[in-house]
């Protein structure tokens, strides 16, 4: 993907990596839109980093579908997004009672979340003249972590989404790329302050560098999300299984 010149549009980027990435993106001279379900938080951002924004709750269809004709409507030439709305909650399958509606949020908002902005916009995108599609998946796509199964499920099908998306568009001007973060200091499962996670701002510039650097990837990995993503290509995995899972 080109680095500059573009309309991109990130729900989930309110806060976080989506947020992280917009205002990176926007300073290499892009046009970047941000879409969120709070609009008190989006109305600050507008003011304070310039962003455009458009409201969408990805757990809604109605709201996607929504929140796409006002983005169209107000910047026709949008050729990007990246789906960066997400949720991470914990799980307890052997104890809780409340993991069923732990597991179908997680699958609203992460997979049909994704999968509904993305449908969205791909009639749109492919007639804009060069265009990307980015998803953001996790190195838990990868290697498990015990107390998210369904998150971790989530991520592994944005992956094979995303695969199986490029394929399809291979003969367009669409590219499809994989975002795949490791643990960042995000809120996501509170961990912001977590030593065992990535500094969110040196996670988002070694993102934007290898965009810049490597502009036909089809991931996007940082060095700290390879032990994850290439566990077990090299044979090691319930090691890495064990590491990720063990005292914290």
């Amino acid at each position: 993907m080109h680095l500059t010149d573009n309309t991109i549009f990130i729900p989930g980027g309110t806060s976080g990596i989506g947020l992280a990435l917009a205002t990176r993106l926007q300073a290499k001279g892009n046009t970047v839109i941000i879409g969120g379900r709070r609009t008190h938080l989006l109305d600050e951002l507008a003011a304070e980093h310039g962003l455009g924004t458009v409201e969408i709750d990805t757990s809604s269809p109605e709201s996607v579908r929504t929140a796409v004709q006002t983005l169209l409507a107000g910047f026709p030439s949008t050729n990007m997004v990246i789906t960066s709305a997400g949720i991470m909650e914990l799980e307890d399958w052997h104890t809780s009672e409340g993991f069923l509606d732990v597991a179908e949020r997680t699958v609203t908002t992460n997979l049909l979340g994704t999968i509904r902005v993305i449908a969205a916009l791909v009639e749109h995108l492919q007639t804009q003249p060069r265009a990307a599609i980015a998803t953001v998946s996790s190195g838990l796509a990868f290697i498990p972590l015990t107390v998210t199964p369904t998150y971790n499920a989530t991520k592994a099908a944005i992956h094979m989404l995303t695969e199986g998306i490029r394929l399809q568009l291979a003969d367009t001007n669409v590219e499809v790329i994989e975002i795949v973060p490791p643990a960042v200091r995000t809120t996501l499962l509170g961990q912001e302050n977590s030593e065992r996670a990535m500094p969110l701002d040196e996670y988002a510039d070694e993102t934007i560098e290898l965009l810049a650097v490597e502009p036909s990837t089809r991931e996007v990995l940082v060095e700290r999300v390879k032990f994850l993503r290439h566990a077990a290509e090299r044979g090691d995995y319930d090691q890495v299984v064990s590491m990720v899972n063990g005292p914290h």
